[in-house]
């Protein structure tokens, strides 16, 4: 039966279906031995359908997985220079790509998946989903700066961000802490909105996405989500499954669910 390429793509674990269309648009999807296009279908039964030179097998079993994210790690799924990236940190086989991206200063919660169809429910625009973060701020905010990430701020290029929930929760030394929550994701949004108030951002921890939370989890530490946490990300009635006890450590008690990673960086040839 044929489908539209992306999708099958992205069922396939190649990201969400508006990455997909990216990869089909650069030239680097095959079908049968021609350049796809866009809107081209095909029958993954049938079809011979390549991206870079590797044949796509059959749809891969969905994992989903939370990670913290250290700073200094990159938020990708292949290498872009010396560093790390994400997906070194997750040892386990198959296609995992990071939803809801962190600037490389920053850290905190990731979703790793290769559920196309979620990636895209949880990172388009219209879906207005919450991400919430710890942010610390070298000085104290006065109303005036509280009003302005609250009420959105104008950045360089001239757009105005969402209006966020804003709200010092302790002060550290000269600066403070704050609860953040925003609905979009522009490229070192929060980093911007600090500098433009006069509020210069020391520390970016992202605490949650949607319904899902980072927990006790720890830096470079991971975890498979339970069925619950899933289907609440995707809007679908819940199971009322009991949460798994964790230990004082964030590890989860039951070793399956659970790879708590401190490796030492990779080292490329």
């Amino acid at each position: 039966m044929e489908e539209r390429l992306q999708k099958i793509l992205s069922r396939a674990g190649y990201g969400s279906r508006r990455a997909c269309e990216e990869l089909i648009s650069k030239g680097r999807v095959m079908v049968n031995g021609r350049l796809a296009t866009l809107g081209m279908k095909a029958d993954p039964g049938t079809d011979r359908i390549e991206v870079n030179g590797k044949l796509v097998g059959a749809a891969e079993a969905l994992q989903y997985i939370a990670l913290y994210k250290p700073r200094n790690v990159i938020s990708a799924s292949q290498p872009q220079d010396e560093r790390d990236t994400v997906r070194d940190l997750v040892e386990v086989p198959g296609t995992l790509y990071p939803v809801g991206r962190l600037d490389v200063d920053s850290e905190g919660l990731i979703l790793m998946t290769n559920d196309g169809a979620l990636t895209n429910r949880l990172t388009h625009p219209r879906y207005e989903h919450e991400k919430e973060y710890r942010v610390l701020v070298a000085s104290r905010p006065d109303e005036k700066q509280l009003a302005a990430w609250q009420g959105g701020v104008v950045l360089e290029d001239g757009y105005r961000t969402q209006p966020a929930k804003v709200r010092v929760t302790s002060t550290k030394g000269k600066g403070a802490w704050m609860q953040v929550i925003l609905t979009e994701g522009r490229k070192r949004q929060i980093r911007e909105m600090g500098r433009l108030t006069g509020l210069p951002v020391v520390r970016i921890i992202r605490v949650r996405i949607g319904s899902l939370r980072l927990g006790n989890l720890k830096p470079k530490e991971w975890r498979h989500l339970t069925p619950d946490e899933v289907a609440e990300l995707k809007g679908e009635p819940t199971g009322q499954r009991q949460p798994k006890k964790e230990n004082r450590t964030g590890r989860s008690q039951n070793k399956k669910d659970y790879r708590p990673t401190r490796k030492e960086p990779r080292k490329r040839k």
